[in-house]
């Protein structure tokens, strides 16, 4: 039986099923990291490390960042959360392809060509945010943070609490940022977005873009704040290029 052919309560089953494969997959992956302790955290503690690649390329000076620990717990917990993110992230795939063998039934053929593009692209455009943050704009705010001192005689001592959560922060953040072309497409399909507004109105989006950008990175430097802002603007400048390519598709296939 089809599932459009299903009751509310047997979608409800189908459902229910779907989320227990997603949370053993899930699960599964996040064991697996937990298990390769040391390699997880070189992968994690990396950028705050001299000799990460960043800094090579830069020729930046030597430096050291020390983290701490601060409670009796946390690094335990730390481990844990560490480990759920990884197998989040590495089952992310297999949940799409659930979610949408869920959803692909109710969706009409043009309709489902709209969402596996708005899947696929919104996919692999949040993991390049994921690594343009972890090989640029973190190693750069890490490096500036952590050896930035207001007075000689005063050390800084990072918690890895404190380490942790900015990294997962600036991923999140950035992830959803790249997901800016993504929107524009979909908004342009719809007609509800045209790339001669977001040419017009280039100078409000880059007060926009410097404002996240200094609100999303803790530091006082200008130099990080350019960092941050430039992938979002070329983010921006990217999206006009897709706006306009998908208005011109449309008009060649209405005269068509």
């Amino acid at each position: 039986m089809d599932n459009d052919e299903l009751s509310f309560w047997e979608h409800l089953d189908v459902l229910r099923g779907y989320f227990i494969r997603i949370i053993v997959v899930t699960m599964g992956c996040a064991v697996v990291a937990f298990s390769f302790k040391e390699w997880l955290f070189d992968i994690v503690l990396a950028p705050s490390q001299s000799d990460f690649i960043v800094y090579r390329l830069m020729h930046a000076e030597p430096f050291k960042i020390q983290l701490v620990n601060i409670g009796l717990t946390e690094q335990f917990m730390i481990h844990m959360k560490t480990a759920l993110y990884f197998g989040l992230l590495a089952a992310s795939p297999y949940i799409l392809y659930i979610l949408y063998r869920f959803i692909s039934p109710a969706l009409y053929q043009q309709e489902k060509h709209y969402a596996v593009n708005v899947v696929l692209g919104g996919y692999v455009m949040f993991v390049i945010g994921i690594l343009v943050n972890y090989f640029i704009i973190f190693p750069l705010t890490v490096r500036f943070l952590g050896t930035y001192q207001v007075s000689a005689e005063i050390h800084n001592m990072l918690s890895l609490q404190s380490y942790m959560d900015t990294l997962m922060m600036m991923s999140l953040i950035f992830g959803i940022l790249f997901e800016i072309p993504v929107i524009s497409w979909l908004l342009a399909v719809f007609g509800l977005l045209k790339a001669e507004w977001m040419q017009r109105y280039w100078r409000q989006a880059l007060v926009i873009i410097v404002f996240i950008a200094a609100v999303i990175t803790p530091t006082g430097d200008v130099f990080t704040l350019c960092i941050v802002s430039l992938p979002i603007w070329l983010l921006y400048e990217a999206s006009i290029l897709i706006v306009r390519s998908t208005q011109v598709s449309h008009a060649k296939k209405s005269i068509g």
